[in-house]
């Protein structure tokens, strides 16, 4: 190779060089506009959407009624805080009562819901008879129900047992449309468990029941929890069985005792409302946040097949 060779493949090899770190200084100017446009500036308005209704909640519930009346200043401030409307909230409403009835009523049919979806998954996915999988496809149907359609014929029912205005009638309403969704979801969870773990385990002579509990109740922990905080949700949130069923205030619940006590024909008392909304979300908020972990698992666990 002459030396006129050596010279032009070094300039080339020089060229390349500066190319690829021009490239790389492109990279990194372009890099972070490109993830604030697709990545930050995405994030921080769902944030904000997200946040906002209890910011304003919260800003609601904290504003005198002066405020709340006055076109004047900024409507996203307070200027003088008060705990006029929490204090009327707790003291001169069944508001307490109206959320220990919602707590009641939304564990004990989470549990209830949990304990009948846990014994019809595992019999439709794990023990392989004949027509189970029409039985999983009609319990999602039933489902898709409307719960609009359901409280007429539920009510004549809820009557005649003499269940009416108490809190059983929400305990043994709400599982008729907790119990198929925990169930769909709790079978996609445990097919997605390994079938040879039951076969070894019958080998050695457990029953059905000791593998249930033993194994695959503790390997489906993040599905149970998953369909747990749904049920919880829907139960917690259920609005039109709570004003049907109940209606004494004693007995309400925290949506209905909320709009139902706290609307006076076409005067609404806003900051009463909004206190009773913030204090309402608050469990729902910590219970997602406090299983958040487990609750993704589960749904990565539920829809990997």
């Amino acid at each position: 190779m002459s030396k006129h060779d050596d010279q032009a493949a070094s300039s080339a090899a020089a060229s390349r060089g500066s190319g690829k770190d021009e490239s790389q200084g492109m990279d990194f100017l372009t890099s972070m506009p490109r993830r604030w446009v697709t990545l930050y500036i995405p994030i921080g308005v769902f944030v904000i959407v997200l946040l906002f209704p209890f910011y304003w909640m919260t800003v609601t519930s904290l504003k005198p009624d002066v405020e709340l009346l006055s076109r004047e200043g900024n409507p996203f401030w307070i200027i003088q805080p008060t705990l006029a409307h929490f204090h009327k909230l707790f003291f001169q409403t069944e508001y307490p009562a109206w959320l220990w009835n919602t707590i009641l009523v939304s564990v004990i049919s989470t549990f209830l819901s949990l304990f009948c979806s846990v014994l019809a998954a595992y019999a439709i996915e794990r023990l392989r008879f004949s027509g189970a999988k029409p039985a999983g496809g009609a319990i999602f149907l039933a489902y898709l129900v409307p719960p609009s359609i359901l409280f007429i014929p539920l009510a004549s029912i809820v009557v005649k047992l003499g269940l009416f205005d108490s809190r059983w009638a929400l305990i043994l309403t709400y599982p008729t449309f907790l119990i198929p969704f925990a169930t769909w979801l709790l079978m996609s969870y445990f097919r997605s468990i390994p079938f040879e773990l039951e076969e070894c385990a019958l080998i050695d002579g457990a029953t059905r029941w000791q593998i249930l509990v033993k194994i695959v109740l503790p390997l489906a922990v993040p599905g149970l929890i998953s369909a747990g905080i749904f049920a919880f949700t829907l139960s917690w949130n259920e609005f039109i069985y709570a004003l049907t069923f109940v209606s004494s205030s004693e007995n309400k619940t925290v949506p209905v005792g909320v709009i139902t006590e706290l609307v006076e024909g076409d005067v609404y008392h806003w900051g009463p409302l909004m206190a009773g909304a913030l204090m309402g979300s608050l469990p729902v908020a910590f219970v997602y946040s406090f299983f958040v972990e487990y609750y993704v698992s589960g749904l990565t666990g539920s829809v990997k097949e």
